[in-house]
């Protein structure tokens, strides 16, 4: 029994309990679900419970399989480790293929070959989300994602990405306030991805309004050409000039109201 299966904290006791048991069956063996909750103290609520978990993490397959004389019956596959894609139904009575067959040598070669991985988008966008996806959610246990429930995603990442959002803001957004027991990781991950997105951008940066001289005098202007009083339009508004006389004359009367302050004091404590 994999300890992988027996620590994962996705699953409730309750279900990892349950899996222990079906996996611990022999091959073949038939018992329907309310059998199980007879024989368990838990009764049907709890076991019915706790096979809707396992179906739902991809430890529990139940198919339909058609039989050669077209009616359909239920099929039963457990697994130590999850499952993303539904296995192939093995047909068992009349639609067994005999040994040696065409049928029967290409159903164990396909069932002996090794599974390719599936390939996966080159976008390098979503490559990125993906990525930082993992970087944000890795602190958090209780957020571990596989690896195409990272990539269906990545769609959302890469639009928080886009406007503009950091990877501080989109931890903030995802770990902040989780609940006590998480169900479905992705779904929450999800969820607080599109409620939570950031508005689009639509401002651009502000830009400076170009500032013009005159061609005579080099004042500024809001446009290029000469300045009122160059075109004869009269003098400026303010006199220009004269900045160093009006700069002592402001510096020798603030020397003098501190001369004045500090006189004052000095009374003050002789009295």
């Amino acid at each position: 029994m994999p300890n992988q299966l027996l620590q994962n904290r996705l699953l409730s006791y309750s279900a990892r309990g349950l899996l222990v048991d079906l996996l611990s069956r022999p091959a073949g063996w038939r018992e329907d679900g309310r059998r199980m909750a007879d024989s368990s103290p838990q009764g049907r609520t709890a076991v019915a419970r706790a096979l809707n978990e396992l179906k739902r993490h991809g430890y529990y397959w139940v198919l339909k399989v058609r039989q050669a004389d077209g009616t359909l019956r239920s099929e039963v596959h457990v697994f130590d480790t999850p499952q993303q894609v539904a296995p192939d139904p093995v047909m068992l009575g009349p639609g067994v293929p005999r040994p040696g067959s065409p049928v029967a040598q290409k159903r164990e070669t396909r069932e002996t070959a090794p599974t390719p991985r599936p390939t996966r988008p080159v976008d390098p966008v979503l490559r990125e989300a993906v990525a930082a996806l993992y970087r944000v959610i890795r602190p958090e246990r209780r957020l571990r994602l596989g690896e195409a429930e990272a990539w269906k995603l990545a769609p959302l990442v890469a639009d928080w990405l886009r406007r503009g959002s950091s990877l501080a803001e989109l931890g903030q957004a995802l770990l902040t306030g989780l609940p006590a027991v998480l169900d479905s990781p992705m779904g929450l991950i999800r969820s607080r991805l599109q409620r939570k997105m950031p508005p689009e951008q639509v401002d651009g940066p502000t830009e400076r309004a170009a500032l013009h001289e005159c061609v005579e005098c080099r004042d500024p202007l809001p446009r290029p050409g000469r300045c009122g009083a160059c075109a004869g339009r009269g003098a400026p508004l303010l006199p220009l000039g004269g900045g160093h006389e009006a700069t002592a004359r402001g510096a020798a009367s603030a020397r003098a109201a501190m001369r004045a302050t500090v006189a004052t004091i000095a009374t003050s404590f002789e009295s």
